[in-house]
């Protein structure tokens, strides 16, 4: 896709690279119209705060950083970037947070698989899953009754899949003991 598109900037969206692990970072160092872009949003839990950063060829950092009160409807505030440092010094925290959301994952994946779910393998904070026998909306809704909340799309071709985001290993535990509940009704 990259060597068919040399004309245009071609964007990598890393949100989720510390559940996973695996960049793509080699491909903007081979490719000058390669961004490589990444979040504060999801591992190091700072969604409000929307800090990101780019790597890529230093012609495209410029460029970007010439337009970029332009266009950006969330420029960083002198305290988002006092917390975005912070969060860089303290790398420890949010790598151990990270490694328990993969561990919660594993074990909730696995759960879910025994309760008959499917799902496309998820190196994410979340997995999107079906289940084999029972529609999406009907577990929603009971789900939603325990104040458990997941989120069900009601579109075409998703319409019969929840998004699980990733909780504490206790809640997850809660979350899968109230699904069995409901699935052995």
């Amino acid at each position: 896709m990259i060597e068919h598109n040399r004309d245009v900037v071609v964007i990598i969206d890393e949100a989720y690279i510390d559940f996973s692990g695996k960049t793509a970072l080699h491909l903007a160092e081979s490719y000058d119209n390669v961004l490589i872009v990444q979040t504060f949003s999801k591992s190091r839990s700072l969604a409000g705060m929307r800090i990101g950063y780019a790597m890529g060829n230093a012609e495209l950092i410029k460029a970007m950083d010439d337009v970029r009160f332009s266009f950006n409807s969330y420029p960083m505030t002198r305290l988002s970037v006092a917390i975005g440092r912070a969060a860089i010094e303290d790398s420890g925290y949010y790598k151990e947070t990270a490694q328990k959301i993969i561990a919660t994952r594993e074990w909730t994946k696995k759960e879910l698989a025994r309760l008959g779910f499917s799902f496309c393998d998820s190196e994410t904070n979340f997995i999107f899953a079906t289940h084999n026998s029972v529609e999406a909306c009907y577990i929603f809704k009971k789900l939603k009754e325990k104040h458990i909340f997941v989120r069900h799309f009601n579109s075409p071709r998703i319409d019969n899949y929840l998004r699980i985001s990733i909780g504490t290993q206790d809640e997850m535990k809660y979350f899968i003991s109230e699904l069995e509940k409901i699935l052995l009704k």
